[in-house]
């Protein structure tokens, strides 16, 4: 027979630790450090273990945080969209984890750490969160939640049966993957392409072979930062937009130069700005209707509105309004793992405030699209300089000054419109097959929690052991 326990009585919540900011980890450590993100990325990727970290620390180092979690521990996020996502995952061995994650250590003369990874999936963490903005759940929260618990043994047969019948659901989704895979891997193809001017006609052919003159992008840009110069009214002596670091960059298609986003940017005071920080913007003046704000996350996934949204009033967004975003400004995460994911804010949304963490760009209309901007920062050429500029361990960023010089590849207006047209349409038949891909993943966790709760019910009090499914 099986009882009803408390997951506290039998199994370990532990919580992870903060890591000092000036704390240097290495590949060549010897304890893993994980993280919310390696988290996510393993259960992105179908794995149940999570064993390889890009973080690590010397066994002394780890000391001086505390107690490392052992390899068998149900792992997941305690804060954040993360937790919404209902994303957990088993340690292969033992390791740090930083103090977003939260872990279930079990005891193992009560319940086996199988047994234990594969129940918690059948718990929606989301909805013990108490906070309406920032979802979070606490240690008291979770030691609470029942857990039927039946003989060893029985766990064991519950666990072969699931495995057996997760085998084949996972091959079905093992291919899957490799399609999004593959189709990302696609985008990057085909924004590489975009901005090495390969993708389209370049216009140096376009008017060599029509036998016209053209405007260059060294011209573009001259005539840009002429404007700018020409239309000056601030009381300060003009100062010129930084130049753009070229070094060990590779050499532009003829007609093409590279630019800085502070050069492309529309020259306007907070053209190129970050969101607020400190006491500017507090977590007391969220709303639930206003002006809404833009975080990370929203860039991230391309997502402005819905349910989730948080305001400001207008009052509010007026104080903050040198982080005001409009339609067709460039949004860049200047935070996160790495940094440098990139969308346009869309047409149809209301004017918005960026958070700390956000970076906008809105770009000159003299001559500049900014859908190219966005591919351009979205490349790989542009990418790896955000890369080579990111900062810290324990929180990746990007300052906005070492930003404001990367360097962005610039063609002429006429060439830009033409990548971008070709670009859209190659996105739109990817986001077409991602659409059909995720509908089928979605179908699969359907199918695998369906699995779980019919199997797990067999396991309530009263239920001697699992009786196999055909």
């Amino acid at each position: 027979m099986s009882e009803a326990f408390l997951l506290g009585d039998v199994a370990d919540v532990v919580a992870g630790v903060g890591f000092p900011k000036d704390m240097q980890g290495g590949q060549d450590g010897a304890i893993p450090v994980f993280k919310v993100g390696d988290i996510s990325a393993a259960w992105l990727q179908g794995k149940s273990l999570l064993a390889d970290s890009r973080n690590y620390l010397s066994a002394e180092e780890a000391k001086s945080l505390g107690k490392c979690v052992p390899a068998g521990a149900t792992v997941f996020a305690k804060i954040g969209e993360a937790l919404r996502l209902n994303r957990r995952v088993m340690l292969g061995r033992d390791a740090l984890v930083d103090n977003n994650v939260m872990g279930l250590v079990p005891k193992r003369e009560k319940v086996s750490p199988k047994y234990l990874y594969y129940f918690m999936q059948t718990v929606d963490l989301g909805e013990l969160s108490r906070s309406t903005t920032v979802p979070s759940i606490r240690k008291s929260d979770v030691v609470e939640i029942s857990i039927p618990v039946p003989r060893l043994a029985a766990q064991d047969q519950i666990v072969a049966e699931l495995e057996k019948q997760f085998s084949r659901l996972d091959e079905a989704v093992a291919n899957l993957q490799r399609v999004k895979a593959n189709l990302k891997r696609y985008k990057a193809s085909v924004l590489k392409a975009a901005v090495e001017g390969r993708l389209v006609e370049t216009e140096a052919t376009l008017a060599h072979r029509e036998g016209r003159t053209y405007e260059t992008g060294e011209q573009l840009l001259q005539r840009i930062l002429e404007e700018r110069r020409a239309k000056w009214t601030g009381k300060r002596k003009y100062r010129e937009p930084v130049k753009p670091e070229t070094e060990a960059l590779s050499e532009l298609p003829t007609g093409w130069v590279w630019a800085s986003p502070e050069q492309v940017s529309a020259g306007e005071p907070y053209s190129l700005a970050i969101g607020p920080f400190g006491s500017s913007l507090k977590v007391s003046d969220y709303k639930t209707e206003g002006v809404p704000l833009v975080f990370v996350r929203n860039i991230r996934s391309g997502s402005f509105g819905g349910e989730n949204t948080v305001y400001v009033t207008a009052d509010k967004a007026a104080e903050l309004s040198a982080h005001s975003v409009d339609a067709g400004d460039v949004l860049v995460t200047k935070m996160g793992d790495p940094p440098g994911d990139v969308c346009r804010y869309p047409a149809n949304r209301p004017p918005a405030v960026i958070t700390a963490d956000c970076i906008k760009l809105r770009v000159t209309k003299v001559g500049v699209d900014p859908g190219f901007i966005e591919y351009a920062i979205a490349s790989r050429v542009v990418q790896d300089q955000i890369l080579g500029i990111t900062k810290g361990v324990a929180q990746l960023k990007v300052n906005l000054a070492n930003f404001s010089s990367i360097a962005l590849p610039l063609p002429p207006y006429a060439e830009q419109a033409r990548i971008v047209v070709e670009v859209d349409s190659h996105l739109s038949i990817i986001r077409e097959v991602e659409a059909e891909v995720d509908a089928n993943l979605q179908r699969a966790q359907a199918l695998r929690q369906s699995v779980l709760q019919r199997d797990f019910s067999t396991a309530s009090p009263n239920a001697d052991a699992l009786q196999p499914t055909h």
